[in-house]
C-alpha cells in the first residue's frame, strides 16, 4: 500500500493554529502575550519537499505570510484537507506564482473542497475570466491513492464532527488536521508511520477536534516513531510548558519547524 516508504521527505511547518490563529485578537491570556515565537500560530499548513517537488497541504488566510517567511519560489501542487475557510481562504495569493513562473498551479481535494472553492471564489471559474484571476488545474480526488507526478499520496478519511476531512500519508509520513475521529479501517493506512502528525486542540474536550488527551491516546495505540501536534489553540498552554509534560516521542509542533525523514 505505502509504494513509496523510504522516501526522504521534509516537512516544514508554514503554520500550527487553530481557525483564528496564536495570538488571538483581543485576547490577554499568557499564550497570547508569550514573548516565545513558538506561541504565535498561523492557520494550519505544512510545505512538503519531496522527490524534488515542492507540495502544500491547505492554504489557509495567512499563505501569502507563510510562502514569504519560507521564501518559497516555487510549488507543484496544493493539497486540500477540507472546505473550512481557514484552510481554503488564501487561495487567491496563488496568483503570483501564476505570473512568476508562468504556469498553472494544481489543486487536489473531495469534490466537498471543489463545490466550497467554487462558490468562495467564483470569478476563478467565470467564462469570461478576469484575466489576473488564479490559475489552477483542479484535480477532484476520492479515498484511493493518487499521484503527483512520481509521489504517491494515500488519503486518510477521518471526521470533523461530521465532517468528511482528508489526512494524507506519503511514504513515512502521515498528516492528519481537524479530525476528531479515526474509523478503524483509516487507522490501518497511519500504521507503521515514522512521523504523525495530528490536531490537539486544547486540553478539554471538543465535539470537532481531538483534545490533548485523546490525540495521545491515539498516537500510544497508532505507535509511530514520532508524532507532532498541530492545530493548537491558546486554551492548549504555553508552548514550553506543555512540551515538558509530552511522551518522549510527542512535541507541540511550531510555526516554521523543519523535519526531515530519511
Amino acid at each position: 500500500m505505502h509504494s513509496n516508504d523510504q522516501k526522504k521527505i521534509r516537512i516544514t511547518f508554514l503554520g500550527t493554529g487553530t481557525s483564528i490563529g496564536v495570538p488571538v485578537i483581543a485576547c490577554n491570556c499568557a499564550v497570547c502575550k508569550s514573548p516565545d515565537a513558538r506561541d504565535k500560530r498561523f492557520r494550519t499548513s505544512v510545505l512538503i519537499k519531496v522527490d524534488n517537488q515542492s507540495i502544500v497541504i491547505d492554504c489557509g488566510p495567512d499563505f501569502r505570510f507563510q510562502m514569504l517567511k519560507q521564501n518559497v519560489e516555487d510549488i507543484d501542487a496544493v493539497l486540500f484537507t477540507h472546505e473550512h475557510r481557514d484552510h481554503i481562504a488564501g487561495l487567491d495569493d496563488i496568483r503570483a506564482f501564476n505570473y512568476i513562473l508562468n504556469k498553472n498551479i494544481p489543486i487536489y481535494g473531495s469534490s466537498n473542497v471543489m463545490e466550497a472553492i467554487k462558490t468562495e471564489f467564483p470569478y476563478i471559474f467565470a467564462e469570461s475570466r478576469y484575466f489576473g484571476a488564479p490559475q489552477l488545474t483542479i484535480h477532484e480526488i476520492v479515498n484511493e491513492e493518487f499521484n503527483i507526478g512520481p509521489t504517491a499520496i494515500l488519503p486518510v478519511q477521518v471526521l470533523h464532527n461530521k465532517l468528511p476531512v482528508f489526512g494524507y500519508r506519503i511514504g513515512d509520513l502521515t498528516y492528519i488536521t481537524d479530525a476528531s475521529f479515526i474509523p478503524e479501517e483509516e487507522k490501518e493506512k497511519i500504521r507503521g508511520s515514522k512521523v504523525l502528525v495530528l490536531n490537539a486542540l486544547r486540553n478539554s474536550k471538543h465535539i470537532s477536534h481531538l483534545s490533548l488527551s485523546e490525540a495521545l491516546a491515539l498516537i500510544e495505540e497508532l505507535k509511530p516513531e514520532t508524532a507532532y501536534l498541530t492545530h493548537i489553540s491558546h486554551f492548549l498552554g504555553l508552548y514550553e510548558e506543555v512540551e515538558k509534560k509530552l511522551p518522549q516521542n510527542v512535541h507541540l509542533a511550531y510555526d516554521n519547524l523543519i523535519v526531515d525523514l530519511e
